[in-house]
């Protein structure tokens, strides 16, 4: 089975984030950044489809040269070989125009990413490179089995979840429960440093997006304490203050 894993270059969760440049350029200064957690999801599972059925296991990344150390931990979690786009990852039609390129040339027999990378939350990659390569795609999946030719899948929709069964190939995007965060070990760590990692260069340099400037949230207000007993108090403070109901 030849799998492509999709994973994104991400600052960690916990990490203090600020702007430069007149609130136009990220700033990375002593920021930790990790593999986007969904496309965690999606390499787990990837490595335990390729534990039972065998295969190969390549990562791609579009991203610039920082995203180097990142992509040599899901080297070490389990993927034999990575291909990094030497690109900022601009927006979303850019970077699935990268992976549909990519994938063209692999053939691959599953395309696996997360359902949204953590910093823009677009959630739109998957579906772009379904289209791009006339291929289903389906997310966000919680559960993915393969048998032969064909896999059983469960995703979620708004009230529940949906169970299907599709054809290889087809694109993916993951989220918990699809598999188990995996740990890289020593031996993952050391192998890492010598599978290969290729750099290419983009398919197409047009950017569809244009950012004008970031900006942070604004501060959360201080909270009002209401005695439990003081229902008239705190109805009056929703209505004419919170102005929720």
């Amino acid at each position: 089975m030849n799998i492509l894993v999709c994973i994104t270059h991400v600052p960690d969760t916990t990490s203090r984030i600020a702007f430069t440049n007149n609130n136009t350029e990220f700033d990375k200064t002593g920021v930790q950044f990790i593999i986007g957690p969904y496309d965690d999801y999606a390499l787990a599972r990837a490595v335990e489809l390729k534990e039972r059925h065998g295969g190969k296991i390549t990562v791609l990344n579009v991203g610039e040269a920082d995203a180097d150390p990142t992509i040599r931990k899901a080297l070490a979690i389990g993927a034999d070989e990575a291909v990094r786009i030497n690109a900022f990852p601009s927006d979303s039609f850019f970077v699935a125009n990268q992976i549909a390129a990519v994938a063209k040339a692999g053939e691959y027999d599953l395309i696996l990413m997360g359902r949204e990378s953590i910093d823009f939350n677009g959630g739109m990659v998957h579906g772009m490179v379904g289209e791009l390569l006339g291929l289903p795609s389906f997310s966000p999946v919680m559960q993915l089995e393969v048998e032969g030719d064909s896999a059983k899948l469960t995703r979620e929709i708004e009230g529940g979840k949906e169970k299907l069964e599709v054809k290889l190939p087809f694109v993916a995007g993951c989220q918990e429960p699809i598999a188990e965060w995996k740990i890289p070990n020593m031996r993952g760590i050391m192998s890492a440093r010598t599978k290969p990692l290729e750099v290419k260069d983009p398919v197409d340099n047009t950017a569809h997006a244009e950012l004008s400037n970031y900006e942070l949230p604004p501060a959360k207000g201080a909270v009002k304490m209401v005695d439990a007993d003081n229902l008239d108090e705190l109805v009056n403070l929703l209505k004419n203050e919170a102005k929720v109901i």
